[in-house]
């Protein structure tokens, strides 16, 4: 359970305070909410205290955590030899990533993070990736910051020359069966 004025993550959105309780009758029953008020969105939402699992609303992540997570994105990428529908086929990607993005699992942002500035070495990003690529990255900077204690630009700064600078690390091709 969470606390009054705690930072939780709301997937998908980002960070939000813990703003208060509030009690309202739905459907014929007394239900309790969280009123989440996000830190860069000029956005309240309620949440039944009972759903907070199910929404995936969770803690910031640890120090250690962050740390694990841009030794991570430190590391250069693998690239695979895909065939070229899977490759190129945005709408699959974007479908899984999206997922991902529901869970607010902070691994998979980075990893999705990760694979979006690696395509975007290859070639020019859609209008879609970019946005994601944003959105990702917006979400990692608020919540590494917060953790990190560290303004936001300097955030985005140290998270953009983990993954930028490193080269791709060739891997074979990848067999389809």
């Amino acid at each position: 359970m969470f606390v009054l004025n705690e930072k939780v993550v709301y997937p998908g959105h980002g960070v939000a305070r813990v703003n208060r309780i509030i009690e309202k009758r739905v459907a014929g029953t007394i239900t309790h909410f969280f009123e989440l008020v996000f830190l860069h969105k000029d956005m309240t939402i309620l949440v039944p205290i009972n759903n907070l699992a199910s929404v995936g609303i969770r803690r910031l992540t640890s120090g250690q955590n962050i740390n694990e997570l841009m030794e991570k994105l430190s590391e250069p990428t693998v690239v695979q030899k895909l065939p070229e529908t899977l490759a190129s086929n945005w709408n699959k990607r974007s479908k899984e990533y999206q997922g991902k993005l529901r869970t607010g699992n902070i691994q998979e942002i980075c990893k999705i993070y990760k694979d979006l500035r690696s395509i975007e070495k290859k070639k020019e990003l859609s209008f879609g990736e970019k946005n994601l690529l944003q959105q990702t990255e917006a979400l990692l900077v608020e919540e590494i910051a917060l953790v990190k204690q560290v303004e936001e630009d300097k955030a985005v700064e140290q998270l953009r020359a983990l993954v930028c600078c490193q080269p791709p690390k060739a891997m074979g091709p990848m067999r389809t069966t």
